[in-house]
């Protein structure tokens, strides 16, 4: 996994790119939520994200939490059709802010 971090008026935008499985989870995982350190808003670019597995998706919520707790927002976009299909399958895409 790799990435890359913009901020454009107060809001982070950080760009993922490849698989975020076992192996990369705890340092996504570690990269949402130290984003809402700095920032009550970030925007997560999932455009170049190949797979996601459950912990990957554990990440995602406590970020969304995190981003609640500070009265911020955790939004998701440029959702690949893989990665769309495990959030409707665990109804993720209910949850979370995806556009």
């Amino acid at each position: 996994m790799h990435y890359e971090e913009i901020e454009t008026e107060g809001i982070l935008q950080i760009n993922i790119e490849g698989k975020i499985d076992a192996s990369s989870s705890d340092s996504f995982q570690t990269l949402v939520l130290s984003s809402f350190t700095k920032h009550n808003s970030v925007i997560l670019n999932l455009e170049n994200v190949s797979f996601m597995s459950s912990s990957g998706l554990r990440a995602l919520i406590l970020g969304d939490k995190t981003a609640q707790s500070k009265g911020g927002q955790l939004i998701i976009i440029n959702v690949p059709p893989q990665v769309l299909d495990v959030f409707r399958v665990t109804g993720f895409d209910s949850i979370l802010d995806i556009r």
